[in-house]
């Protein structure tokens, strides 16, 4: 049982890394923008998050910890907006291949961070900010220590894991239930239509893909400032979680609420490794470490197929996704 329990705490944190960015690249791709720099906007908001919150530790006389948040939210969401904002004028105004941006997106994005970093590590290996660590993996007082197992599992968490769940729920509601959610996926599945029908395509896709930036963003700060203790290292692990956050989306199929269990399933078979053999009480080979690492793209895949066989209409992504739209052409 205790193996368990710690396989799921160490599976939720990392669940809802991946889960603010696929929330994030669900709403670019209702719009029918396709942004792989998914992995460089999440490199971008979890290095901005930190470089924000660990200069204001440093040159503050007095810092306080809810100002260390607001501070890194801020910074995380308006440099992760400004990568969105970058790949928006690329493939809706300059009409770029969406792929390629996406590609040379991620690249940039770990450049920068990676380049600025240098600044901040100073020779070393890895820097930290304890104050930020400290505010956002803070627990909810009472139920963190009070409702016995439940709180081992459901509240060891920060806030960020439990924001997580709320903006799918919201997503899933905007998408489905609101004039302008609606809008957007009009745009996504045929914009000629929704142009003829008076809906301001661009400005649709605009906003979807620099809010949705912005969401994958948070992804990378929380991966920074509470799951890797507020650590700032030369390391490619927000890659990694980015192309998870991807993959998310598609076995999701594109459902915001699928994406809650999506990401903790996700976090499971992605700590499947280290868990399994003490619970079979067997050794476990390197390599066979390194296949059972595979599991969740393998499951993606699988989902893909499936979903691509039954042709269902509300499994299907978006229409348009990854085409550009030319008014001319309507």
């Amino acid at each position: 049982m205790s193996t368990l329990i710690a396989w799921i705490i160490r599976a939720i944190p990392f669940g809802t890394i991946i889960m603010f960015g696929s929330m994030g690249e669900t709403i670019t791709e209702k719009s029918g923008n396709l942004n792989l720099g998914v992995p460089g906007i999440m490199y971008l908001g979890g290095f901005a998050g930190f470089a924000s919150s660990y200069y204001y530790e440093k040159l503050s006389s007095d810092p306080k910890g809810w100002i260390c948040v607001i501070i890194a939210l801020f910074a995380a969401i308006a440099a992760s907006a400004f990568g969105g904002l970058i790949f928006s004028f690329l493939t809706i105004t300059l009409r770029a291949n969406q792929n390629v941006t996406g590609l040379a997106l991620t690249t940039f994005g770990m450049g920068v961070a990676n380049f600025f970093g240098v600044f901040i590590l100073n020779g070393a290996s890895y820097t930290a900010a304890p104050l930020a660590y400290s505010a956002f993996s803070k627990k909810i007082p009472f139920l963190s220590s009070k409702l016995g197992i439940v709180s081992k599992v459901v509240f060891p968490y920060g806030f960020l894991a439990y924001a997580a769940i709320i903006v799918a729920i919201v997503l899933h509601y905007f998408l489905n239930k609101t004039r302008v959610g609606l809008n957007l996926r009009a745009v996504g599945e045929n914009p000629g239509t929704a142009d003829a029908a008076g809906i301001n395509v661009t400005k649709y896709k605009y906003l979807a893909t620099c809010v949705g930036a912005g969401l994958s963003g948070i992804g990378g700060l929380y991966y920074v400032l509470d799951y890797n203790q507020g650590i700032w290292a030369t390391t490619g692990q927000i890659e990694a979680l980015g192309w998870l956050a991807v993959a998310l989306v598609i076995f999701t199929t594109w459902k915001p609420l699928n994406g809650i269990w999506g990401a903790y399933l996700f976090g499971m078979l992605y700590w499947l490794y280290q868990f399994l053999p003490n619970m079979l009480g067997v050794k476990v080979a390197g390599y066979v470490t390194d296949l059972v690492q595979m599991v969740p793209y393998v499951v993606t895949i699988i989902v893909l197929v499936v979903v691509s066989f039954r042709k269902k209409k509300e499994n299907q992504p978006p229409e348009s996704l990854g085409l550009s739209y030319f008014r001319e052409e309507r």
